[in-house]
C-alpha cells in the first residue's frame, strides 16, 4: 500500500510489481509436478505487463530450482502460502461461511480456481486501479468464477465498510476474511482500524486468516539473498515496502475482541504438506507466522 510510481499498467510499480512476483511465484509452482496449488490464470497477469513479460513462469526458468533465492526459495514460500490458506478458506465455507472477503485482493484469483459451495459470494477489495487491471485480463480469457464475485474498489488504509455493505455484503451472515501478505504494507493505526472494522461486520463463526511478523528484523536477516535478489532481479525492494511502524499485536487485539487465535510458522505447513521451505541462517521467512482466528 506504500505510495509509488505508476507504471504503464495502472498498477503502482512497488505493491503491484510485489502481487505480479506473487503471481509469477503461482505460475512456476503450478508447472512443479509435485504442486502446492494450481492457478492457471497467473502467468497470464504477469505476460500482461511489459516489465514482467521476461519473467520465468515454468520450474525449467529457474535453473538452480529451489536453491534460487527468488523463484525457488521464496518462490515455494508463496505458494505454500497460497495452499494454505486455499484449505483455510475452504474449510470456513465447508463450515457455513457464506461470504469469503478478500483484504488486498490484488491478483489473488481464488474466485475462479477453487471449488467452492454452491451460493457462495467472494469479494474482492483493491484499489481501483488494480481491480481493472485484473478483470481486463480475465475478460481476454473469457474466465468465469466458481462463486458470485463482487470487485469492490476501496483504500484499505481509509473506510472501506460503507463500500462492502453496498456491494451486497451482509453483516449477519457468516464470513471467511483473508488478509494475505497484506498487514505488512499498512501502517499500524491502519492495521488497528481494518481490525476494528473485520471485527465489526463479522458474525459468530467468521474466520480470519492473515500474515504477520514478529519483531523488527535484525541486520543479517535484511541482508538475506531473497531481499537482495528480489531487489536486484525484478526490483521490488520488499524491505523498503514494509511499513516502517511498529507492528499492532493483531492477534491479541482479536482474542480481546472475543476471537480464539492460533499463530503458525511457515515451517510447520513445510512438515503438514511435506514440500515447503526449511529454516536457514539468517532466514528472511522466519519471523513470518500465518494466523488463524475464529469468532
Amino acid at each position: 500500500m506504500a505510495a509509488a510510481a505508476r507504471t504503464r499498467t495502472g498498477v503502482d510499480e512497488g505493491v503491484g510489481l510485489t502481487a505480479l512476483m506473487v503471481a509469477a511465484a503461482r505460475a512456476i509452482e503450478t508447472h512443479r509436478s509435485d504442486a502446492l496449488t494450481r492457478d492457471d490464470y497467473a502467468e497470464h497477469f504477469v505476460r500482461a505487463v511489459p516489465a514482467t513479460a521476461d519473467w520465468p513462469l515454468h520450474p525449467r526458468d529457474v535453473p538452480d530450482g529451489e536453491a534460487d533465492p527468488l523463484w525457488g526459495r521464496l518462490g515455494r514460500y508463496l505458494a505454500l502460502r497460497t495452499r494454505a490458506l486455499d484449505d483455510q478458506l475452504l474449510w470456513s465455507a465447508h463450515l457455513g461461511a457464506r461470504q469469503v472477503v478478500l483484504l488486498g485482493a490484488g491478483l489473488d484469483s481464488r474466485a475462479f480456481r477453487l471449488d467452492w459451495p454452491p451460493g457462495l459470494a467472494v469479494f474482492e477489495l483493491d484499489r481501483p486501479e488494480v481491480l481493472a487491471f485484473k478483470q481486463r485480463v480475465l475478460d481476454r480469457l473469457d474466465a468465469r468464477p466458481t462463486a458470485r464475485r463482487v470487485p469492490v474498489a476501496v483504500d484499505l488504509r481509509l473506510d472501506w465498510a460503507d463500500a462492502l455493505t453496498s456491494a451486497g455484503f451482509d453483516p449477519a451472515e457468516s464470513t471467511a476474511w483473508l488478509a494475505e501478505g497484506l498487514l505488512r504494507y499498512l501502517p499500524g493505526a491502519a492495521e488497528r482500524r481494518l481490525v476494528a472494522t473485520l471485527d465489526r461486520l463479522s458474525a459468530a463463526t467468521s474466520t480470519l486468516a492473515y500474515e504477520a511478523v514478529i519483531g523488527p528484523e535484525p541486520a543479517a536477516v535484511r541482508d538475506n539473498p531473497v531481499y537482495t535478489a528480489a531487489r536486484e532481479r525484478i526490483g521490488v525492494d520488499l524491505l523498503a515496502l514494509f511499513d516502517a511502524d511498529p507492528r499492532p499485536d493483531t492477534a491479541a487485539d482479536l482474542t480481546a475482541r472475543g476471537w480464539s487465535t492460533t499463530a503458525h510458522t511457515p515451517f510447520e505447513f513445510t512438515r503438514h504438506y511435506g514440500r515447503g521451505p526449511r529454516p536457514e541462517p539468517h532466514d528472511a521467512l522466519a519471523a513470518n507466522r500465518w494466523v488463524f482466528a475464529t469468532r
